[in-house]
């Protein structure tokens, strides 16, 4: 058979041979990442059959916590659905977001690009961010949105911002779009940086007439990898929420309007300590994660063909 032939494929014995150095340079960061991301999702999935407590043995009890969650955990569903409605509006929003902002970002000169970059990625580094939404949405008269509304004489009472179950997912989605300018717009701006810029003189002979028609033909095209990226880390990001909302609104929430999947993780694993009950959670977040990523990996792989 011809070495030529897709379909051959050389020995291990070789392969080992002619690349046993590089595969000792990945080596570490290989025995990092099977100890800390591989085996821990093995053992978290081993662990929601169990009924575990950290304290006695484990004990196994098959698909009951799986049953428990679906069937009589309301709180659970409510979770769902908060989760599933945060992620539809914040992921798709954000991810748009990063990718306008680092394109009109990446058109700026050299040192205003670099200046406007710290701007826009700084919220999300930022441990504290949200203390500013806090004040910003103070249920008494010294909040910022309350002292302009008494001011204007738009109500005559403080508004219950974060203590009323309406008003709690709106903010959470506004404080959300406003961090969400992280690693997803870093990761743009790189891709945007590595576009050959010959390909838009090309287009040009080849007929493509304005911006728009680059960006998908050849923009877009050219920077798959980071868009792939990019959206893995906002479909991370929209669905892994809990630390924002138990900082804005408490645990729990009005009514569980901000109760999220995570949160609810958080509830059983770090409060009651109900471990077997908490890696089944964790196992549904992760599974849920894994099959909107696949989706959206296909549908981008679409663009520019």
């Amino acid at each position: 058979m011809s070495q030529n032939d897709k379909s051959y494929r050389e020995p291990f014995s070789v392969v080992w041979k002619k690349n046993k150095y590089k595969y000792f340079m990945i080596l570490p960061f290989g025995l990092i990442f099977v100890l800390f991301t591989v085996l821990p999702v093995i053992i978290a999935i081993a662990l929601s059959f169990t009924d575990f407590d950290m304290v006695s043995t484990p004990t196994f009890i098959g698909l009951s916590n799986y049953i428990s969650l679906f069937v009589e955990d309301d709180i659970f569903l409510i979770a769902v659905k908060n989760t599933l409605f945060f992620a539809i509006v914040t992921g798709p929003i954000s991810y748009i977001m990063c990718f306008i902002f680092a394109w009109l970002v990446n058109e700026l000169p050299r040192i205003p690009r670099a200046f406007m970059t710290l701007v826009f990625y700084a919220p999300s580094i930022s441990g504290n961010a949200y203390l500013i939404w806090k004040i910003l949405f103070s249920s008494d008269t010294y909040g910022w949105a309350n002292a302009w509304l008494l001011k204007l004489g738009i109500t005559t009472d403080a508004v219950q911002w974060l203590a009323t179950a309406g008003y709690i997912m709106p903010i959470l989605v506004i404080v959300q779009l406003w961090l969400s300018l992280g690693v997803s717009f870093l990761t743009f701006i790189a891709g945007l940086q590595t576009v050959d810029k010959a390909l838009y003189e090309a287009a040009a002979v080849e007929g493509i007439r304005n911006r728009w028609q680059e960006l998908w033909f050849i923009t877009f095209p050219s920077m798959k990898p980071q868009l792939l990226f990019g959206a893995v880390m906002q479909i991370t990001s929209s669905l892994s929420v809990s630390q924002l909302s138990i900082d804005l609104v408490g645990f729990p929430s009005v009514d569980y309007a901000g109760h999220t999947i995570l949160t609810h993780l958080h509830d059983y694993g770090n409060i009651r300590y109900q471990m077997g009950y908490a890696c089944t959670i964790a196992v549904v977040l992760f599974l849920m994660m894994m099959l909107i990523n696949i989706i959206i990996q296909k549908l981008l792989r679409k663009i520019g063909e």
